[in-house]
């Protein structure tokens, strides 16, 4: 693997590599022998032109929801909430692209960048030319707008708006595993989330006081549902829609220490609700104002240049002082622009302090805002949510959500996210229609980074609607059970760049029928997840790779291929020689967890290892190590976890 850095004409003053981490990879100057790209400056911009191969697979452009193998299309990074076609708008554009021919490129703007992903030249038509000629007619949209590139000279061509310059980061590798890991390291590495992270997740109604958040929060407990965090929505502030950032003492949290402390003493960490438009009732207005755009936002909303170190810090120190008070994590809302969705976002013609535009600012608003945030949670770890974020970010603890609630559009957020280093939540809202639609939204988050149910715009607890209570709670156990696996695969995500939930063509590219598919993920090394929505009336056809593989709930052995499967269950398969070390479930995961394991092997494992992670699990920067035990271990040396049986699956 090699990353170079191949820099045309004079590059923009803000691009995300101004405020990312330093790079946890080596970077080459100059571009590889045999590379060719051809620059220019015009009255739009800059243009970049290169070779791609027409009949290459084509993945990333950040967290895409409409669309997965990209060759062919037409793709802007241009910051969005709701977008509804595959164009590139998104929450999260990324501008970097990974192919099955052995290369990545990651473009270092912040502008709408826009991306052909396979465009004809034009051809010599000479006398000596081969002209084919078309003689079927085309009677469907399908066969009429099929993107037809195979057997032609295809070339990449890249569009930079106003800018004269840029920088590219070009990178290669044998797999886009590897491309996509070597991408992250280039940001910083993978993020180490607090290990409380890793379990349930519940956000409680916005209209809610106090007092309907203890009860709810004991009834949950009283249900036996695991839950680590619980999260707050708009109503703990005095003003929200902009914010105050302030308690509402006077009205629904009077008493919002002792609140914190019964949640806590419950085994909760608390998320509070936000977004990053300030209110002139807030107490960092005053001295933000300096630091702010042209237009307001949601009512008198402000909007700071986060660019600015002032900014931040002086934003920082008053939500530190709410995490002084036991706050956990924060959730970045409405940091990703609206022109889809009511228009509330600050315009592109905006001008900030530092000189950016609007354009500029709306493709780093999320990243700087999280690195804000960041900065107030100083050596505490913590595993949080934005709307948005954009390039160089795998080093943040944050995950992506969504207003949008298609289930499928959700699959594909999951795939997409793994290829541009950024973490997606497909979270359960009460939009579910049935009973069927809510279970299997439950199987897929729990077999994701985070495990979310957002119920903040009703009352209810989504399950007691439709009565399956009992199917909920051993769903989230399964999920306690994979705590230390997931883990382990964080720590791979943080020490390597490999993304702990990502698509099959990362690692079986070799095997062409996964390049379209965008329904399967593999959930850390051993683990293939084939989500399943309401709509698949419980079967759908799996493909799984070369190998044997077994059912994780029946362990029914397989071989690679396709299979059709019927199920109430969602199908996951674990690899033949996986040894896979499953926690006892806990109801939360107290700092000081100590996981009982049963080490569960997968075919044989005579030679087969698992690891798992040891370290304070919420302290940035805190000692790790490894332990490696096999199938014969009955003991390790260690304050987090104890063996405590073993089991065996095979034929």
């Amino acid at each position: 693997m090699s990353v170079y850095k191949i820099r045309f004409g004079t590059p923009e003053a803000f691009v995300p590599s101004k405020f990312a981490p330093e790079p946890k990879c080596a970077v080459l100057d100059g571009a590889p022998e045999g590379l060719q790209i051809d620059f220019r400056v015009t009255r739009r911009g800059v243009i970049l032109t290169m070779p791609i191969d027409s009949e290459a697979g084509v993945y990333g452009f950040g967290l895409q929801v409409h669309g997965f193998q990209q060759r062919g299309q037409k793709m802007t990074m241009r910051c969005n909430a709701d977008p509804g076609d595959n164009t590139g708008d998104s929450h999260a554009p990324v501008p970097f692209v990974v192919t099955t021919a052995g290369w990545g490129l990651y473009v270092d703007t912040a502008r709408y960048v826009t991306f052909y992903n396979g465009k004809c030249r034009l051809r010599d038509t000479g006398k000596n030319a081969k002209i084919t000629e078309k003689t079927e007619v085309s009677m469907t949209e399908e066969e009429l707008y099929a993107v037809r590139l195979a057997g032609v000279d295809t070339v990449m061509t890249i569009e930079i708006p106003y800018a004269e310059g840029v920088d590219l980061y070009y990178i290669t590798g044998d797999r886009i595993l590897d491309i996509v890991s070597e991408y992250n390291m280039l940001s910083g590495g993978g993020c180490m989330p607090a290990l409380w992270g890793m379990g349930g997740f519940y956000r409680s109604c916005g209209r809610f006081s106090e007092d309907r958040v203890l009860d709810m929060a004991r009834k949950m407990r009283e249900y036996r549902i695991p839950c680590d965090m619980w999260g707050l929505e708009p109503g703990w502030q005095t003003c929200s829609y902009s914010c105050s950032y302030v308690w509402d003492r006077g009205g629904r949290f009077p008493h919002p220490e002792q609140t914190l402390k019964e949640l806590s003493d419950m085994g909760y960490r608390v998320n509070l609700w936000e977004h990053g438009y300030v209110h002139p009732t807030s107490p960092v207005y005053t001295a933000l104002k300096p630091y702010a755009g042209q237009y307001e936002v949601f009512n008198m909303g402000l909007v700071p240049d986060f660019s600015f170190a002032e900014a931040r810090e002086i934003f920082a120190a008053h939500q530190k002082s709410l995490l002084d008070m036991g706050i956990t994590g924060f959730k970045l809302d409405e940091c990703d622009g609206a022109d889809m969705t009511g228009g509330w976002a600050f315009p592109n013609c905006d001008e900030f302090p530092s000189g950016m535009d609007g354009e500029v600012y709306h493709n780093l608003f999320g990243t700087l805002y999280c690195k804000t945030l960041l900065q107030a949670f100083g050596e505490r770890r913590t595993y949080s949510e934005s709307r948005s974020m954009g390039a160089l970010c795998a080093s943040y603890p944050f995950v992506l959500y969504s207003d949008l609630f298609d289930h499928k559009q959700f699959i594909r957020g999951v795939l997409n996210a793994g290829f541009s280093g950024i973490l997606w939540s497909p979270e359960v809202r009460i939009y579910c229609r049935s009973r069927d639609d809510l279970l299997r939204r439950i199987q897929t988050v729990i077999f994701s980074v985070q495990a979310l149910v957002n119920a903040w715009n009703t009352e209810e607890i989504p399950w007691d609607r439709w009565e399956c209570t009992d199917e909920v709670r051993r769903l989230f156990e399964i999920r306690m059970q994979l705590v230390p696996y997931l883990y382990t695969a964080f720590y791979d995500y943080h020490m390597t760049g490999k993304p702990p939930v990502r698509a099959l063509v990362c690692d079986f590219a070799e095997e062409q029928e996964c390049w379209d598919c965008e329904n399967e993920f593999l959930f850390g090394d051993s683990m293939l997840v084939a989500p399943m929505t309401a709509d698949d009336n419980g079967e759908r056809d799996v493909w799984l790779p070369q190998g044997t593989w077994y059912n994780f709930f029946t362990g029914e052995k397989y071989e690679g291929g396709v299979h059709h499967i019927v199920t109430e269950d969602i199908p996951v398969y674990v690899k033949a020689g996986t040894l896979l070390p499953l926690a006892r479930p806990m109801q939360y995961i107290p700092d000081d967890a100590c996981f009982d394991i049963t080490l569960r092997a997968y075919g044989d494992c005579s030679a087969a290892v698992c690891r798992l992670v040891e370290d304070d699990g919420v302290t940035v920067g805190a000692p790790m190590r490894v332990l490696t035990v096999s199938c014969d271990t009955d003991a390790v040396d260690s304050v987090r976890y104890r063996i405590v049986g073993h089991e065996s699956v095979c034929e």
